[in-house]
Formats: C-alpha cells, sequence, structure tokens
C-alpha cells in the first residue's frame, strides 16, 4: 500500500505517472499515424 501512496502522492511519483502515460499516449499516436500512412501509400500504389 505504501507503494500506491508513494506513487500518487509524491512529486516523483506523478512525474512517473505522467511519463508514463506520455510515453503510452505518444505510441498510440504513433501506431495510428503509421498505420493510416501504410494504408494511404497502398491505396495510392495501387492506383
Amino acid at each position: 500500500m505504501k507503494l500506491l501512496s508513494d506513487l500518487f502522492s509524491t512529486d516523483y511519483g506523478l512525474m512517473s505517472i505522467s511519463g508514463i502515460v506520455f510515453m503510452l499516449g505518444m505510441g498510440v499516436f504513433f501506431l495510428r499515424f503509421f498505420k493510416r500512412k501504410m494504408a494511404e501509400d497502398a491505396a495510392n500504389a495501387g492506383k
């Protein structure tokens, strides 16, 4: 329980959470971006 209280109540815990959330969000963004670009490229190659 100390782990969760440290994670959500200390400055280094909140920075860790924000870093993890940022990295996960960036991963989702790049995944969607690359999939969309690959689909556009495949559609343009088929023309």
